[in-house]
């Protein structure tokens, strides 16, 4: 899957994976690396951002493997954000899909 492609839906991506259950970042990597191809510092960023827009909040909670961990979770405002960029895709992918159905041009 190209860069630039990944780079348009990672956030819907995130946010989704957050709105499934509370996650920290390593955690949502993984979950998503297990499909696509990114790397553990293309996630931070997006987390940042997702939080500084108020489409997530942050909490620590303690973990047994070392220090507390960043828990991120959704917030009414990322629910309205992740539902609108769920309406775009799925407008998109019909969009696209008919554009590019190989029976049009045969």
């Amino acid at each position: 899957m190209s860069t630039q492609l990944k780079k348009g839906v990672l956030e819907m991506v995130v946010l989704s994976k957050i709105a499934e259950q509370d996650r920290y970042g390593y955690d949502i990597y993984q979950d998503i690396s297990h499909n696509m191809a990114i790397s553990e510092s293309t996630i931070y960023p997006i987390l940042r951002k997702l939080t500084k827009d108020g489409l997530t909040e942050t909490y620590l909670r303690e973990s047994s493997e070392g220090p507390p961990r960043k828990y991120f979770r959704i917030t009414p405002r990322g629910q309205t954000r992740l539902s609108g960029l769920r309406k775009d895709w799925q407008k998109f992918q019909r969009v696209v899909n008919i554009m590019i159905r190989s029976d049009r041009y045969e």
